[in-house]
C-alpha cells in the first residue's frame, strides 16, 4: 500500500478543501494517507479583518501540522499552496527550507511528488507556482509526476502541471466539476505511479 502525505498551506480555506479532496481520492485508490497543514507563521491579528482566513486558521490550528517526518514516512507527497507572486506562499517556502538536514541525508529523494495551487484570478501564476515548487523537488531528487494530458479531464481544466483552482475575489467555497475531476485525477495518478515504483 502506497503511503501518501498531502502537505499544504492554506490561508482562506481553498487549499484545505483541495487537500481533503486529494486525500479522499487517494484513499479510494488504495493509499494510506496523511493530511498535514503547514502551520501559520503570521500573527492571527495581522489577518483578523479577513473572515475567511481567520475561519480557516481556527478550523485547522489544532490539527497535526507538517513535519519532515511526514515526508520521510511517505512514498509519495502532494504539496499544495496558494500562489504568492508566481510562487508558493512564504509559509510553505519556510517549511521546505527547513528540510535541509533531511535533504543532506538523502531522505527526501526517490519519492513521487506532485502539487496543486490556487489563485484569485485566472492566469494568476498557477503554472509558475507549480514549476517553481518542482524546482525544489528536483533538488530533493524527487520523481515529479504531473498529470500531463493523461486523462480527458485534463483537456477541460487545461493544467498539465498539477491541479489548480481559480478562487475569485469572493472566496468561493464550492469547486466546479473540472476542479474536482482534476484533483481526483492527480491523486489517482500519483498513487498509481507510486504503486508501480514500489512493486
Amino acid at each position: 500500500m502506497t503511503k501518501l502525505a498531502v502537505i499544504y498551506y492554506s490561508a482562506t480555506g481553498h487549499g484545505t478543501a483541495m487537500a481533503n479532496r486529494v486525500a479522499a481520492a487517494a484513499e479510494a485508490a488504495g493509499a494510506e494517507v496523511r493530511v498535514r497543514h503547514v502551520a501559520e507563521t503570521r500573527d492571527p491579528e495581522s489577518f483578523a479583518q479577513n473572515a475567511a482566513w481567520t475561519a480557516n486558521y481556527e478550523a485547522t490550528k489544532d490539527l497535526p501540522s507538517a513535519t519532515g517526518d511526514d515526508i520521510v514516512w511517505a512514498d509519495a507527497v502532494i504539496f499544495g499552496s496558494p500562489t504568492r507572486f508566481g510562487s508558493v506562499a512564504s509559509q510553505l517556502r519556510s517549511f521546505l527550507d527547513s528540510l535541509g538536514g533531511l535533504w543532506s541525508e538523502g531522505k527526501l529523494s526517490d519519492k513521487v511528488y506532485a502539487g496543486f495551487t490556487s489563485t484569485n484570478t485566472e492566469h494568476g501564476g498557477q503554472e509558475t507556482t507549480l514549476l517553481t515548487l518542482y524546482v525544489t523537488l528536483i533538488h530533493f531528487g524527487g520523481i515529479i509526476v504531473p498529470p500531463g494530458y493523461t486523462d480527458a479531464v485534463k483537456f477541460v481544466d487545461g493544467n498539465p502541471y498539477g491541479a489548480s483552482l481559480t478562487a475569485g475575489h469572493d472566496n468561493i467555497s464550492e469547486f466546479d466539476d473540472a476542479t474536482n475531476d482534476a484533483l481526483d485525477h492527480l491523486a489517482r495518478r500519483v498513487v498509481s505511479v507510486a504503486d508501480r515504483l514500489g512493486s
